[in-house]
């Protein structure tokens, strides 16, 4: 049987510089099984599967691998499903509305000026880190504890630990060793900059540290703390990527509803069909 397959790349206005995902449009039918094998093949940070929705308010269903596990919700795999699903003939229920199913639940997207926009879904831990383990994270990323000027959890699917320093100078200047937890970096530039934030996001993957390139789960939660202690004004830009080749760019905004969207330019690089 063959399925319509797409491959984008999202949250660069230019395409090749931001974060590829893989996208299986006509994917009812595979067992999870399946879904993992193939995701683990493409080998990229995520690879989704679209599927009828099972919700009456969804207009697609979407589930989100890495090469080695499900996850329940992820930032750029969201908007390039989303993509994936308009490109390929979807219409919306809501005009100027998409609602896409995860794990996670029901998520808003809508487009922008910037591109498409997902609403940033609830955190569901935040707060505090415990000092031994911030101390480790410390450590892991080549920096003294007094380096860094916050941290919390900030999870709202993948659980990302997310680390304040003083300037995205020394963002840029981390060569980490091998991280304990998912970690997401920031630090602000100068103001009048082009961006207002640089952001790195490092994981665990067999014994070794893997840096993402543009991370919509992250830039989420970061948006969340950073507007929330008021080390951030909406609009804003994030820089991703900058230190491994990509030029991410992460627009963020607020409504009226004081509701926080996060969004950036997609991007069709491959298009074609799987066969199985």
């Amino acid at each position: 049987m063959s399925r319509r397959f797409t491959q984008v790349d999202v949250f660069a206005a230019t395409p090749y510089l931001g974060n590829a995902l893989a996208v299986v449009i006509d994917a009812d039918g595979l067992s999870t099984e399946e879904m993992q094998r193939f995701a683990r093949w493409t080998n990229l940070s995520e690879t989704t599967f679209l599927l009828p929705p099972t919700s009456g308010e969804a207009d697609y269903r979407v589930r989100i691998f890495t090469p080695d596990r499900e996850l329940p919700f992820a930032g750029h795999p969201t908007l390039g499903s989303c993509h994936a699903w308009l490109e390929s003939g979807g219409v919306p229920r809501t005009e100027g509305e998409v609602v896409q199913e995860c794990g996670a639940g029901l998520v808003p997207l809508r487009v922008t000026g910037d591109g498409l926009a997902f609403e940033a879904p609830p955190l569901i831990r935040s707060g505090p880190v415990d000092e031994e383990l911030l101390g480790r994270v410390a450590a892991a990323l080549g920096i003294e504890r007094a380096d860094i000027v916050a941290a919390e959890w900030a999870a709202n699917g993948p659980h990302w630990i997310g680390v304040l320093l003083a300037d995205a100078e020394q963002v840029l200047a981390l060569r980490p060793g091998t991280v304990p937890e998912d970690i997401g970096v920031v630090g602000p530039y100068p103001e009048g900059s082009e961006c207002a934030f640089e952001v790195r996001a490092f994981f665990p993957q067999n014994g070794a540290t893997v840096e993402d390139p543009v991370t919509g789960s992250l830039n989420a939660a970061l948006a969340q703390w950073l507007l929330r202690t008021g080390r951030a004004s909406a609009p804003y830009v994030a820089s991703q990527g900058t230190v491994i080749g990509r030029r991410g760019r992460v627009h963020v905004s607020t409504d009226a509803e004081g509701r926080i969207w996060v969004g950036g330019a997609v991007t069709t690089c491959v298009t074609g069909t799987l066969n199985r």
